[in-house]
């Protein structure tokens, strides 16, 4: 786009109505542009000022924004919680005083200073009871104050120019009475009260008027910024802009560039452009999207890794939670947050109600309700074989079915992932340039896909070992010879060995990775299951009121223990499952997530 320089912020206001252009970012003097350095100090002060005022409107009901909030406004607010700080500050000094002199009691000062013009010296002093000498009674007229456990606080009075040799800690007292303390603590107070309460006033009229004042220094934020990405070219007298638009919004914006009068070129973007990336995926798809961006967005080389995060994700995290009987509270809590919340943060509810159906699903399979094993209970016995518990015997060993499970789980996540990569290797740079990925997926998926329909006697196991021969021998021409059509033969195979050595050492690691499925899993429900046997082991036996107490205790145990191993498991089951989208799987599925997230230049 190139237009005229005195119609530009003007133009810049017609760009931001269409709200479709995603500007190319220069960053051309926006440290150095003092406008722009105004407005973000402003907005932070803003913001900061919102925060504290938030804090104390609470629920109180608020008024609505009829003007512009100032500077003078913001630096009113500013000196009252300003001063209320310093009040503070100010009590604390004088509360310390005052639990100093609360042991000597209230006397009067004037009293002292009469006595001290008589020609009379008090001294304040504090020992341990057995460090108190009876001698300093009579020799310096020692009088005890008060006795505090093992220390003893006194005080003696002798001539001027006496000499007191007393072992023991000589007071300093302050410089008020205790009286006259209290009096200043409760004007103090007082006076933090008021402020506060004029506070609240000026929370409960403004807050809203600063809220709507923040979003317009936003706006003009976003609007300075899009304006420095602008390009002076002949001679100062033409901007050139330039952006990226999606396809679905091409006519629309071709329609107000033509009324706007400015020249424009559109073009489609290019293998190499470093386009902005806009996400499209269906509704159960869009809610881990918050998960991708967290690591970062597809590059202009990458697929969208949402659709295979979003089921693995959930599928990982009710294996790590591990108890229908904790899905349903998280759909239960989903629901009720749902209607509570805001609706941006009503929108991660769906999430949590989601994460919940799968773990209630899941945890029934694993055989675990709230710490009960399903296995050991009454249920039906055609339910229980629907369960996985107990061992399975594989190459003459036993193990657990459910570690076996997760493992399982571990190799078919990163199967897929190496067959994404393929895929998007082909996708993006041709078959040619894939060759090496195909050949990894090959001699990894491949043998993988033999080895399982050996193990389920669909291949026999006399033509599965010349297939696993083909599969490796077919993959190694493309991951030690075609590797690089660039490179000579010797170096394909030098880089090969190199990516072998790799492969080897790591896929067997990321693989024992997933073995966290299980024993988050086992954890937790073994952990629901010690509350519930302590909660049992109160009321077992009792009798009377001792039995009221009992069930009372066991009430007690079951909500904080069980609340305690939900809180714990949901951290798990976050942080574990993210691991290994983050590591196991992006590593091998070749996702970088360098891309830039599309934000349209809009209001």
């Amino acid at each position: 786009m190139l237009v005229y320089y005195k119609e530009y912020n003007r133009f810049l206001e017609t760009l931001r109505d269409a709200g479709v252009v995603h500007v190319a970012e220069r960053n051309s003097g926006v440290a150095e542009n003092e406008e722009l350095q105004e407005l973000l100090s402003l907005s932070n002060r803003y913001a900061r000022l919102i925060k504290r005022l938030e804090a104390v409107a609470g629920e109180s009901p608020l008024a609505d924004a009829k003007g512009e909030a100032s500077v003078a406004l913001a630096e009113k607010a500013d000196e009252m919680f300003l001063e209320v700080e310093r009040l503070k500050q100010e009590l604390q000094s004088v509360e310390k005083d005052a639990a100093a002199m609360a042991v000597w009691g209230d006397f009067d000062y004037s009293l002292m200073e009469k006595l001290s013009k008589a020609g009379y010296v008090f001294n304040f002093y504090m020992t341990s009871v057995k460090g108190f000498d009876n001698a300093w009674s009579e020799k310096y007229n020692a009088i005890i104050v008060k006795q505090q456990s093992s220390r003893l606080y006194f005080v003696t009075v002798t001539r001027a120019g006496e000499v007191v040799d007393i072992d023991a800690e000589n007071v300093k007292l302050p410089a008020e009475s205790l009286s006259a303390l209290d009096a200043r603590i409760a004007y103090i107070n007082g006076r933090i009260n008021s402020i506060e309460e004029s506070i609240a006033v000026f929370a409960a009229e403004n807050l809203n008027m600063f809220r709507a004042e923040l979003e317009r220094v936003k706006h003009n934020i976003e609007f300075s910024k899009v304006k420095l990405n602008g390009e002076k070219v002949s001679g100062d007298k033409l901007v050139l802009l330039e952006g990226w638009v999606p396809e679905d919004s091409v006519e629309e914006l071709k329609n107000t560039l033509d009324a706007s009068g400015v020249f424009y070129e559109l073009r489609a973007v290019r293998r190499g452009d470093e386009a902005p990336v806009k996400l499209k995926n269906n509704a159960y798809t869009r809610m881990y999207e918050v998960l991708t961006k967290m690591y970062g967005m597809p590059g202009g080389t990458d697929f969208d890794p949402t659709p295979i995060v979003a089921p693995f994700f959930s599928l990982f995290f009710a294996f790590c939670m591990g108890d229908a009987g904790y899905g349903l509270l998280l759909v239960l809590l989903g629901f009720i947050l749902k209607s509570k919340l805001s609706k941006s943060l009503a929108g991660m509810m769906n999430l949590v109600i989601t994460l919940g159906i799968f773990t209630t699903v899941i945890g029934a399979l694993l055989g675990t309700f709230f710490g009960i094993s399903l296995i050991d209970s009454n249920i039906p016995e055609t339910l229980k074989e629907f369960i996985i518990a107990g061992k399975i015997e594989l190459f003459g060993s036993e193990y657990d079915k459910q570690m076996i499970l997760a493992l399982a789980i571990g190799v078919v996540h990163i199967s897929i992932a190496m067959t994404v990569k393929a895929i998007n290797s082909t996708f993006f740079f041709g078959f040619k340039e894939s060759l090496s990925a195909w050949g990894w997926w090959l001699v990894v998926v491949g043998s993988v896909i033999v080895g399982t329909l050996t193990f389920l006697s669909v291949i026999p196991v006399g033509i599965s070992k010349w297939l696993l021969i083909a599969v490796g021998g077919v993959g190694a021409i493309g991951i030690y010879i075609l590797n690089n059509f660039r490179r000579n033969i010797f170096a394909n195979i030098g880089a090969g060995l190199w990516d072998t050595y790799n492969m080897a050492s790591g896929l067997l690691g990321d693989i024992l990775s997933y073995i966290r499925l299980f024993a988050l899993g086992l954890a937790g429900g073994m952990l629901g299951q010690t509350f519930n046997t302590l909660a049992l082991m109160v009321v077992d036996g009792r009798e009377g009121l001792g039995a009221v107490f009992g069930w009372i205790g066991f009430g007690l145990i079951i909500l904080v223990g069980h609340t305690l191993n939900i809180a714990m498991s949901c951290l798990s089951a976050f942080v574990h499952p993210l691991r290994l989208t983050f590591v196991e799987y992006f590593k091998n599925a070749g996702y970088d997530g360098k891309g830039v997230e599309y934000k349209p230049f809009k209001k």
